[in-house]
């Protein structure tokens, strides 16, 4: 039986095949698995760059939104400092109004202050005369003691009215003193005003 087929050659060639089939599929599910690892992987990181972008987004917004909120108060308080400085700036405007009215009621009481010093004067000068019209004529004495008289309550309302003028001319400074005051703060308030604008 020389020329009969050896059967053990054909029996050890299948086997050999298996295994490298089986290591190839193994291989293959292997690269598989870390092709599908590293694709989710991906995706995973895809999608937290994805939520880190929209959060970002979502806080530029609202950092938009507040700036757009800071320029329309700024806006409006803008619009209050100018309207108060106008405002200032009419108070100040009839302050210096007053102020120069109250000046010319000054002029006027020391016109009317130096008229009466001058009738005062000569109220004096008068009863003076008289006094001494009385000591000249003796027998006109009783005469000129009633004019002393009439002289003397002349004498005496002339200097009431002088006082009470001067009275006048006292509180009429002291009004434009604090009209001057209220001026000069008034002209600050300005300056501070349009200092901020």
């Amino acid at each position: 039986m020389p020329d009969a087929p050896n059967p053990t050659p054909a029996n050890t060639a299948a086997p050999t095949n298996g295994p490298v089939l089986a290591i190839a599929l193994a291989a293959l599910s292997t690269v598989l698995l870390i092709a599908a690892f590293l694709f989710w992987s991906q995706v995973g990181d895809r999608d937290r760059n994805i939520v880190q972008v929209q959060n970002r987004l979502d806080q530029a917004q609202a950092a938009v939104l507040v700036l757009q909120t800071q320029l329309a108060d700024s806006k409006a308080a803008t619009a209050r400092i100018q309207k108060r400085m106008d405002e200032v700036k009419v108070e100040s405007t009839q302050r210096q109004t007053d102020m120069d009215k109250v000046k010319e009621g000054d002029v006027g009481l020391q016109s009317d202050l130096d008229r009466t010093r001058v009738t005062s004067t000569d109220y004096q000068t008068q009863m003076e005369n008289a006094k001494i019209a009385s000591i000249k004529h003796e027998g006109e004495a009783e005469i000129a003691e009633t004019k002393t008289s009439v002289m003397q309550a002349q004498l005496d309302e002339a200097k009431a009215a002088a006082a009470q003028l001067e009275t006048q001319l006292s509180d009429s400074k002291a009004s434009a003193a604090d009209l001057q005051t209220k001026l000069e703060t008034a002209e600050k308030l300005i300056a501070k005003l349009q200092g901020k604008t």
